[in-house]
């Protein structure tokens, strides 16, 4: 594993973040010859699945496919003229 003193670690923080995350190796910070820190590459991200996620959380109850309200309490199905 490779080794890296802190100092140089922060003149160069990002291409050694950089070097990590494209080798996928780990690297050790030191100081004064003792591990600080080490830096590893994160763990690939699990993607979640796009279908059934939702399966056997949800319940329906009732009619979802009928109106709420009588249709005659709907403004749009009411007659213009009847207003006036």
């Amino acid at each position: 594993m490779e080794e890296i003193a802190i100092s140089k670690f922060k003149a160069t923080c990002f291409a050694v973040l950089e070097k990590v995350k494209k080798t996928g190796q780990p690297i050790l910070v030191t100081r004064f010859g003792h591990t600080v820190v080490q830096i590893t590459p994160p763990a690939p991200a699990k993607p979640a699945p796009k279908f059934g996620t939702a399966i056997g959380s949800l319940t329906i109850h009732g009619d979802i496919v009928g109106p709420i309200t009588d249709i005659s309490d709907w403004e749009a199905a009411r007659d213009p003229d009847e207003e006036k």
